[in-house]
């Protein structure tokens, strides 16, 4: 999906201004209905303008001819976790309808299988639309962490935050940057994230309930974590390599009496008739 040329780049740059755009339109609609303060209308805002900017520059740097069906499937997505997060900034003012909460949430979710269907269906896969696909998720699980942890407490912000220690560990050590396997095991973890937590936001369980569903998606996502930094750790070991020989030592003394050891056994050392053999060693001390 990248070229090698800039022909259309600005209608490219006008769907993630699009985007932004219908952000704050529906900014709009959930200050209307829902009442929402201060809060959640500068985060929300916030979310818009950043997103448009960082966006707009991964579009002109990764040259894109045509946005794409499933980075437009991504960009709705994108649209949704913004509004999401408006309503968990204006939640330490008051509590959103959870119904609406819910709803949002759940479409996001859903929305996050298909992105990636479209885009092999359609033929524009891309390293922009993959990794524009992964930074909304994780932003999303953060924001989420962010909701469960006022009810359950501050040890769910692990959740969302794994993801950007692991990045910011890469920055320390590079070899965690290196391209890991494909596994189902890893976004079946991710994919359960989402779901877990969002169980646990809707407050529909008892808080204990609540907090063993959380810990099982910490627990998952630790192993997840854990096995893929193992791997590229492993991978990242250098090879063995053969053992240096080892040296004489270079004072004089003990190369003198190496050699007069050496010396004596030649000197000495034979059979009982007298005799010297280099096919065996002969006793220290041979009979007469």
């Amino acid at each position: 999906m990248a070229l090698n040329n800039t022909r259309g780049a600005w209608p490219v740059q006008q769907e993630a201004a699009a985007g932004a755009g219908l952000q704050i339109l529906l900014l709009a609609l959930l200050g209307a209905t829902t009442g929402m303060g201060p809060a959640g209308w500068l985060t929300g805002l916030a979310f818009a303008a950043t997103g448009w900017a960082v966006l707009s520059r991964a579009v002109h740097r990764s040259r894109l001819s045509s946005f794409g069906p499933a980075n437009r499937v991504t960009l709705g997505r994108a649209v949704l976790v913004g509004a999401v997060t408006a309503l968990v900034a204006d939640s330490f003012r008051s509590a959103p309808p959870a119904a609406l909460f819910v709803g949002l949430t759940a479409l996001a979710l859903v929305l996050d299988g298909v992105d990636g269907k479209v885009a092999r269906r359609t033929g524009t896969a891309s390293p922009l639309g993959a990794r524009f696909d992964m930074e909304v998720d994780a932003f999303l699980i953060l924001v989420l962490s962010v909701y469960v942890s006022t009810r359950l407490g501050a040890w769910v912000l692990l959740i969302g935050g794994m993801r950007y220690a692991f990045v910011a560990a890469a920055r320390r050590w590079p070899w965690l940057t290196a391209p890991l396997p494909p596994s189902t095991a890893r976004k079946t973890v991710a994919a359960l994230q989402g779901v877990l937590l969002l169980v646990a936001a809707a407050g529909l369980l008892p808080v204990a309930v609540d907090a063993g569903v959380v810990a099982v998606a910490l627990a998952l996502l630790t192993w997840s974590f854990g096995r893929d930094v193992r791997w590229l750790w492993r991978r990242s070991r250098p090879a063995r390599t053969a053992r240096a020989p080892r040296m004489l030592p270079t004072s004089p003394m003990p190369r003198m009496a190496r050699m007069s050891r050496m010396a004596w056994a030649a000197a000495g050392d034979g059979w009982a008739d007298g005799t010297t053999s280099s096919r065996r060693p002969a006793g220290r001390y041979p009979s007469s």
